[in-house]
């Protein structure tokens, strides 16, 4: 009777998850294994070691984060406000993405330690700011302009998940309804 191996996503799976719950030094083989409920000779079937896993759960995530959600955005379709409302629905709530916001700030805080991590990061942020580059542009004539509406976008996703300001009596709801209306006016 053959054995069925635990299939290979299994195992990006659970090491994205022991990231974003503890960063790079919780992404253990036999801690996988065991939350896996598998031995870790299986592992070896498609890793060589540990820094292998820790490649592809990288390269997971940075396709996720930019080819799938641009082409999510994209597939949706409409003007370039209405890619960036989805862009922003996408971001705020991380509906249909594998990977969550958690994991995101884990490999923001694992590239504050390692160099190669930091250039991949460098990397998927440049190509996050092309993109909203690109549809800003779409709107906004001046290229200062362009810039800052995407730092600021770009900052209020990273930023938000940090805060826990009251807003008086708007809900947090309602005032980032209020900055992506701000952030999507044509200029004046």
């Amino acid at each position: 009777m053959a054995v069925a191996r635990t299939p290979r996503h299994k195992w990006i799976d659970e090491g994205l998850r022991a990231l974003a719950t503890g960063g790079p030094d919780a992404v253990q083989i036999e801690a996988l294994a065991k939350a896996l409920g598998v031995s870790k000779g299986g592992f070896y079937g498609y890793f060589a070691d540990r820094s292998a896993l820790l490649e592809e759960m990288l390269d997971r995530w940075e396709r996720e984060v930019t080819d799938e959600v641009e082409g999510r955005v994209e597939k949706e379709g409409g003007d370039a406000k209405a890619r960036l409302r989805h862009l922003f629905a996408i971001a705020d709530t991380g509906a249909g993405l594998d990977t969550d916001v958690t994991t995101d700030l884990a490999i923001r805080d694992w590239a504050r330690r390692d160099p190669a991590v930091a250039e991949r990061l460098r990397r998927v942020d440049n190509r996050h700011m092309d993109y909203l580059r690109s549809l800003f542009r779409t709107f906004c004539a001046d290229d200062d302009e362009v810039e800052a509406r995407c730092l600021i976008t770009f900052s209020l996703y990273i930023a938000d998940q940090f805060m826990f300001a009251d807003h008086g009596d708007r809900s947090r709801a309602n005032v980032q309804e209020l900055t992506t209306r701000w952030l999507l006016d044509s200029p004046s």
